[in-house]
């Protein structure tokens, strides 16, 4: 790893100064669990790191109210795995961080980290995207939100601009609806996914009112399964309808191969899973499997 200037700003604005939209050697770092594996093997050499440590504490809390959670972007997921609030606003988020990695990531890495990485394997965006989360951004021109399923623009890719940081995440409260999360691994329960999907629904045992599905690791980027939640919505679940479903998901992605699985694979693996979660969630599961 080449040596490199870090800067620790006390304030999220001198942060954001010190971020130069120009220089694509200059680079904030959160809890930094990916991003030193990439300068360590390479992959990313900047000259210099906008540490965000030592910024505003407001910026490390969870709130919680009547419309849900606010969630500091410098919050670990540790803190949020902990918290005695999320999984009474959004447990969904709770059972998901239980096979997130290991114990030792989840205590460094961020919130907001994990969202502005743009890693497509990750799993709690599609969780958040299937929740309808937002976020707030900052940048020199002031404030702006963003729903979650507008952050990612491609393979580690997203819209924010060089001199935007991710101040905090609301997320709605997941009252009456029901979630499941399902992930398929190739090596322990807490690895990378060869494929996430999400889906939180409101309805009863078989009618479905609404829902919101998501996939993600198969895929370029995380992305909503809009064509299958059409089929899906306000309608009776049966076996036939969401093996449409699944069809009609594969439809929705641009599909990646790596070492966790080909394309024609993960098509596969979407169709089962996408039935999966749709029963899981409906029969209130509320967690990641």
């Amino acid at each position: 790893m080449i040596p490199f200037d870090l800067a620790e700003p006390t304030s999220l604005a001198a942060a954001i100064k010190l971020l130069n939209p120009d220089d694509p050697t200059i680079r904030p770092i959160a809890g930094g669990t990916a991003l030193m594996l990439m300068m360590k093997s390479g992959v990313f050499n900047p000259e210099k790191l906008i540490s965000l440590r030592k910024i505003e504490g407001k910026f490390s809390t969870i709130a919680a109210d009547t419309d849900g959670l606010r969630i500091g972007a410098m919050t670990t997921l540790g803190a949020l795995e902990r918290s005695k609030d999320v999984p009474k606003y959004a447990p969904l988020i709770t059972r998901t961080l239980r096979t997130l990695s290991n114990v030792r990531v989840r205590n460094v890495a961020t919130i907001g980290g994990a969202l502005a990485h743009g890693d497509p394997h990750m799993d709690l965006p599609p969780v958040l995207m299937a929740l309808g989360a937002t976020l707030t951004i900052i940048g020199p021109g002031g404030e702006r939100k963003l729903p979650v399923e507008e952050l990612f623009a491609g393979y580690y890719e997203t819209v924010l601009e060089k001199n935007e940081l991710i101040s905090e995440v609301h997320v709605p409260a997941q009252g009456s609806k029901k979630g499941a999360y399902f992930k398929v691994t190739t090596g322990s329960a807490d690895d990378w996914p060869a494929l996430g999907v999400a889906a939180v629904i409101e309805g009863d045992a078989k009618l479905i009112k609404s829902l919101r599905l998501v996939a993600s690791a198969a895929t370029d980027k995380a992305t909503r399964l809009k064509s299958a939640e059409a089929l899906l919505s306000g309608k009776t679940v049966t076996d036939d309808l969401l093996r449409q479903a699944g069809d009609a998901a594969i439809a929705d992605c641009e599909f990646i191969a790596d070492v966790r699985g080909s394309v024609p694979y993960k098509r596969e693996l979407m169709k089962v899973y996408v039935r999966r979660a749709v029963r899981g969630a409906m029969d209130g599961m509320d967690g990641a499997h």
